[in-house]
């Protein structure tokens, strides 16, 4: 007798295999159309190169990359996509870390590309494991993977993002395991790189537009590209609904030029208050995922325990294998020797309840960490330290409430940062942050600067807040939200089955020209004529 359980498994694959049908389905009737009524094109090529954004299925980054191929095709751009063929042993996406013998699912991906680019102009890539000879890598241990070169190509620096992101840990072991990851990491790119030299050297092209950059077959290729000194944009989720971001910096950084006249006016202000009043309940997504299915209030018993104490400080953690970490590691060496230099602090001062919040998204289905706070707070015995109070990531507390409380407050690089400067907080930065940049919260050139802040913050009777800290926050917001994040909703839809994949709603194929849309006009402009990808004031 079959289970409920099986059943509906079942189901949910019959579900997801007929929604993939019908959406490849729209996909090959509207890529027939660009192509069949695109002009001559005469251009130097654009490239896109996209591979780790999805297998099956269209994720978000997968159609903000089709529509603007798309879109620049109808302007009469020559697009070339640059197509993994079974080119990847394996990719990232393809990767299983609970077997990583196990090969990728090259069958569906190849079909997903079929629906994506089969119309379009495409070069294929094949893997070639005789380019770089595996008795080479066997012998090397996992730091001499880390920091592997051939030729002038710095192959284990470009899959170590990569490597951490899919084994969901920053610290990687040096066992048999991770070393023949890297290896297959490591051949696989440099493979991708003498084919992608191949196809720069033929076609020229006035630019290269790749998914993140960090995944190591978009690192790769934005490497060799800009060894020709050809221009690379990255592009990654925006900050609103079905919105991304390009740049021709580091996606993943998400730094922000804004200039230094730019002020808010009452509509944008407005504007910026509706926002937040909504994310202050918990009520954002980004890229498709919901990170605050409740918000709960503080309880009375933490309410009664901070009471014990003069001061409180809450101190917000971030997910130690995201693709932000190596842009933020600029202080200290990573997240957690942070942590490590803050509990000889927290000890000698026990006037003060230190909170650590671990993030929301390192317990996540299907992307929990596997280098948890929660796992580092129970190996440094944090639950018997007095003034210590740890939040894990499955309580979804309001930290809003712990900001109002606290008497400044202490990040990594998350977000929480920049809402903290926006509320009125005093915010003491370890890492850079997409905004520490606009001086928005302090952060101190060197890890003994650091603890002389911290213990600056830590014995002052009152904090004073510099007055440009929370003006430059809500500018920085809201250039994020208006200016340099690109709304796609007017294409694309949730499709239902999977967090952060799309269909394509009914729309003509004229939406796509940069008139018709503020979106494809600031790509265009970016992509073709070096412009800034920040929308345009309407």
């Amino acid at each position: 007798m079959k289970t409920p359980g099986f059943i509906n498994r079942v189901r949910q694959r019959i579900k997801l295999e007929l929604t993939h049908r019908n959406t490849d389905r729209r996909l090959i009737a509207f890529s027939g159309e660009i192509a069949a009524s695109a002009p001559e094109r005469t251009t130097a090529p654009v490239i896109f190169f996209d591979a780790s954004t999805r297998l099956t299925g269209v994720s978000l980054n997968a159609a903000f990359a089709a529509l603007s191929a798309w879109s620049l095709e109808l302007k009469g751009v020559r697009v070339i996509h640059f197509v993994c063929q079974q080119g990847l042993a394996p990719c990232v996406m393809g990767t299983n870390r609970a077997n990583l013998d196990q090969a990728p699912p090259c069958k569906s991906c190849i079909r997903q590309s079929e629906a994506l680019f089969g119309q379009s102009e495409r070069v294929i890539f094949e893997f070639d494991a005789d380019a770089l000879p595996l008795r080479l890598l066997q012998p090397l241990r996992l730091e001499q993977l880390m920091n592997f070169s051939y030729g002038k190509i710095p192959l284990g620096k470009l899959v170590l993002p990569a490597i951490r992101w899919i084994l969901r840990k920053h610290h990687l072991q040096d066992d048999r395991q991770t070393r023949a990851l890297f290896r297959k990491y490591i051949q696989s790119a440099y493979s991708l790189a003498l084919q992608f030299e191949t196809l720069i050297s033929e076609t020229q092209p006035q630019s290269v537009v790749v998914f993140n950059g960090m995944m190591y077959p978009e690192a790769t290729a934005r490497w060799v590209a800009r060894e020709h000194g050809i221009r690379v944009i990255s592009h990654e989720v925006g900050m609103q609904p079905f919105s991304a971001f390009f740049t021709e910096g580091d996606a993943t950084a998400y730094d922000l030029n804004i200039p230094d006249a730019f002020q808010l006016n009452e509509s944008q202000n407005e504007l910026l208050d509706d926002y937040l009043s909504k994310r202050f309940k918990g009520d954002f997504r980004m890229a498709g995922v919901q990170f605050w299915p409740e918000m709960s209030q503080l309880s009375p018993e933490f309410l009664k325990k901070a009471a014990g104490f003069k001061q409180m400080v809450p101190i917000f953690t971030n997910v130690i294998f995201d693709t932000s970490q190596p842009h933020a590691n600029v202080v200290f060496d990573d997240m957690f020797v942070w942590l490590d230099s803050l509990l000889e602090t927290v000890k000698n001062h026990p006037e003060t309840l230190f909170v650590i919040r671990a993030h929301p998204d390192e317990a996540r289905v299907g992307k929990a960490s596997e280098e948890s706070v929660a796992e580092w707070a129970e190996a440094r015995g944090v639950r018997a330290i007095p003034n210590l109070h740890f939040i894990p990531s499955q309580e979804f507390v309001n930290s809003y409430d712990l900001i109002r409380m606290a008497k400044f407050v202490l990040i990594y690089n998350s977000t929480i940062g920049l809402e903290a400067s926006i509320l009125g907080a005093a915010v003491l930065s370890a890492g850079k942050a997409r905004f520490t940049a606009s001086d928005v919260a302090w952060l101190p050139a060197d890890q003994t600067a650091y603890h002389a802040k911290l213990e600056d913050l830590l014995k002052a009777d009152a904090v004073n807040v510099p007055d440009h800290f929370r003006s430059n926050a809500r500018r920085f917001l809201y250039w994020q939200l208006y200016r340099s994040s690109l709304s796609f909703e007017d294409f694309l839809q949730a499709d239902g089955v999977w967090a952060g994949y799309v269909s394509l709603k009914d729309f003509p194929r004229q939406a796509l020209l940069p008139e018709n849309s503020n979106t494809l006009r600031t790509i265009h402009d970016g992509i073709l004529r070096g412009g800034d990808f920040m929308l345009k004031e309407e």
